[in-house]
């Protein structure tokens, strides 16, 4: 059940945040954050629970996951009344890659890595 449930989070956090980041600017989610911070631990908290979902891919999870900061900013070019900027994208990616590392030191700490190798048929 929890591996369900870790396969399901990053998906539906990653929605969460393009939905914040696409939709006009009257509808994006306020907190007592600095944007900046905010954006980074939007990603910090997308890449840790990406690698938690699928602990063997935490490379594969870091190239997408910075590939898909810049990708999220230009769909900011859809709304009207939002903005891409190069620097939201690398403050985007910078939570992405920190994530990443968080979330590789967890699933190492809770042995996920060890039973997605034990789950897969020998060859």
């Amino acid at each position: 059940m929890i591996r369900n449930l870790l396969k399901f989070a990053p998906w539906l956090c990653l929605l969460a945040i393009v939905f914040a980041t696409v939709s006009p600017i009257g509808w994006r989610p306020h907190d007592l954050l600095p944007v900046d911070v905010d954006r980074a631990l939007a990603f910090l908290l997308l890449g840790a629970l990406f690698v938690l979902a699928y602990p063997r891919h935490f490379v594969l999870c870091a190239v997408l996951l910075v590939v898909g900061a810049g990708a999220i900013e230009l769909l900011q070019l859809l709304s009207p009344s939002r903005h891409a900027h190069v620097e939201d994208a690398v403050i985007k990616a910078f939570g992405a890659v920190a994530g990443v590392l968080v979330g590789r030191l967890a699933a190492r700490f809770f042995g996920l890595a060890q039973d997605d190798r034990a789950a897969q048929p020998a060859e």
